[in-house]
């Protein structure tokens, strides 16, 4: 009998666990999760290694006291602790890279969230990190902030593999797909081997629906009250919907036929924040080929023990999220105004847990010394 994960994977959509450590990687603990609960990737962000170097601190101490003893600085100890942890993670998924054909396998790194609005620092540090990771399934994590967009072309042009983060809004999602495709049309003019580049497109969800849900509480009809907890599914949905619209197009067919991968939508922020919804909501509903799903382990083992996969969920829904979307305009919803402030607070939060992480590694290589 197939578990909930491996329903999941069966239906098209590949499991990426959110969260990374050290303790992980040398427990066997990652490598356990790809056997038991079907995980195909690993993705990563500021947060996540300001709580594994904060909270590890032994598992890093032998790196950071040699780090500290060669006198580096801060920010090239917080690079050399996370490309080493990306690259030992990329080791680990490496059989799953060469069964997928390079599809999954992936292990994700973000730049620096201080290069947001950074253009050409992003340029810099995407190419930086990845060849200081140095392994062919390793995606460099860009956000799709304005400045993020001529990066993200510039990368891949470069034959970079690119995980595009924090799109919350259609409008910007339809911008990073236009960067791709003028990437992979840079990359081939270039002669690189379209095959070998990959992209996902990271939609965050349960974030949209705790924004509007605070909205719509503030309005207080019922009318609106019964929008709640519905916007972030709906969301997400038109984005694969204009996902499925803008690969078909013929300039993107062409680049296709010529090797390149399509740019796979990846459902980001899945964790439920409301405690009254289902634990899983996050993940069932937002079932259809070509996906990805990058879950922290409790919404992981939530959907491993009672996940209910019941087949496409998405492209059965397009009429009704069209549906939802007026229905929130009807209401005083105005969602670019919603998904420009997610954005903002995207940034802002990463900035802030880099800065933690900044000051966990500072303090770690002052005691070192």
């Amino acid at each position: 009998m197939s578990t909930p994960t491996q329903d999941l994977a069966a239906a098209g959509v590949s499991i990426w666990l959110d969260d990374l450590s050290r303790s992980r990687i040398v427990t066997g603990n990652l490598a356990e999760l790809i056997e038991s609960r079907t995980v195909s990737g690993v993705t990563t962000n500021p947060t996540i290694f300001a709580g594994a170097i904060g909270n590890g601190g032994e598992d890093y101490a032998a790196q950071l006291h040699q780090l500290a003893a060669d006198g580096v600085s801060v920010d090239d100890a917080i690079i050399a602790a996370t490309t080493d942890d990306v690259r030992a993670a990329a080791d680990i998924f490496s059989s799953v890279y060469e069964a997928t054909n390079g599809v999954d396998g992936r292990v994700s790194i973000e730049v620096s969230p201080d290069l947001a609005h950074d253009t050409d620092g992003t340029i810099a540090q995407a190419g930086l990190l990845w060849q200081l990771v140095g392994r062919e399934n390793a995606l460099i994590k860009i956000p799709a902030t304005k400045a993020g967009l001529p990066a993200i072309t510039a990368t891949i042009a470069a034959g970079i593999s690119v995980n595009v983060t924090l799109i919350f809004s259609l409008e910007r999602y339809s911008e990073v797909i236009e960067a791709y495709i003028a990437g992979l049309q840079a990359a081939r003019e270039a002669g690189h081997d379209l095959s070998k580049i990959h992209s996902v497109a990271s939609f965050f969800v349960s974030r949209v629906d705790t924004e509007v849900d605070k909205r719509l509480a503030a309005i207080g009809t019922t009318e609106a009250l019964e929008l709640k907890s519905k916007a972030g599914l709906a969301n997400a949905r038109l984005a694969y919907e204009l996902f499925e619209q803008r690969f078909a197009a013929a300039d993107a067919a062409e680049l296709i036929a010529a090797g390149a991968n399509t740019q796979r939508p990846l459902w980001a922020s899945t964790g439920v924040k409301d405690p009254a919804l289902p634990d899983t909501l996050y993940v069932t509903e937002l079932v259809a080929p070509g996906t990805v799903n990058t879950m922290p382990e409790k919404t992981l083992e939530a959907t491993f023990d009672h996940g209910v996969i019941a087949g496409d969920t998405i492209t059965t829904n397009y009429a009704a999220a069209h549906d939802l979307m007026a229905s929130l305009a009807n209401v005083g919803i105005d969602f670019t105004d919603v998904t420009q402030l997610l954005e903002d607070e995207g940034v802002e939060k990463f900035i802030a847990s880099w800065q933690e992480l900044k000051e966990t590694v500072r303090v770690a290589l002052e005691a070192a010394k």
